[in-house]
C-alpha cells in the first residue's frame, strides 16, 4: 500500500493520469486579472477557462489548500489546484509540504489511482526545484496513497523539425 513514484522531465499536461495538479494562490486575486504563468497559464491555454470560473466560486483558500475542479477540455477527470505561494508570491516548506498532503487527501477523496504533481512553488514562487522536488516526494511516500504518481520536472519541447 504505497505510492509508485515516478520523477519525469516534460509536460505537466502531457502526463498519462487522472487528475492533475496546478500550484495556485490563495484565490485572493480574481483570475482574469492575473497575467498567466507556468501550469496555470498552460491550463488556460489548452484547456480553457472553465476550471479557473470554477475554482473562483470556493473563495479565499487556506495557504496549503486544495480544490477539485473539472479539467476544462484536458483530458483529464480533474484537476486539483492547491494554494502552494502565500501572499506575497513565495512558496515555503509548509505551503509546499501542506500542498502535497492536501491534494493527496482530495485525491484519495475522489478515488483516483493517479495523479501529476508539477514542482509546487519551485517556479513563480522561487522555491529551489531539487528542495521542492525532495518535499514533494518525502511527503507522497509518507502518505496512505496507493497509486500511481508522476512528479514533473518542467523541461520545454524543443520541438521545432527543419526539412531539408
Amino acid at each position: 500500500m504505497f505510492p509508485t513514484i515516478h520523477i519525469v522531465e516534460g509536460d505537466l499536461l502531457d502526463q498519462d493520469v487522472e487528475v492533475i495538479v496546478n500550484t495556485w494562490n490563495r484565490n485572493f486575486i480574481p483570475w482574469w486579472l492575473l497575467l498567466p504563468q507556468g501550469v496555470s497559464a498552460a491550463i488556460k491555454r489548452r484547456g480553457g477557462y472553465e476550471p479557473f470560473r470554477e475554482l473562483a466560486k470556493h473563495g479565499l483558500l487556506p495557504l496549503g489548500g486544495a480544490v477539485h475542479t473539472n479539467a476544462g477540455t484536458l483530458p483529464f477527470r480533474g484537476i486539483i489546484h492547491v494554494a502552494g505561494i502565500n501572499m506575497f508570491w513565495f512558496a515555503t516548506e509548509y505551503s509546499i509540504r501542506k500542498s502535497v498532503r492536501s491534494a493527496i487527501a482530495l485525491a484519495k477523496e475522489k478515488n483516483y489511482r493517479s495523479i501529476a504533481f508539477p514542482l509546487i512553488g519551485a517556479g513563480t514562487g522561487g522555491a529551489s526545484q531539487q528542495k521542492t522536488l525532495n518535499m514533494i516526494r518525502e511527503e507522497i511516500e509518507h502518505s496512505e496513497f496507493d497509486g500511481d504518481v508522476i512528479i514533473v520536472k518542467f523541461k520545454k519541447c524543443n520541438c521545432s523539425m527543419k526539412f531539408s
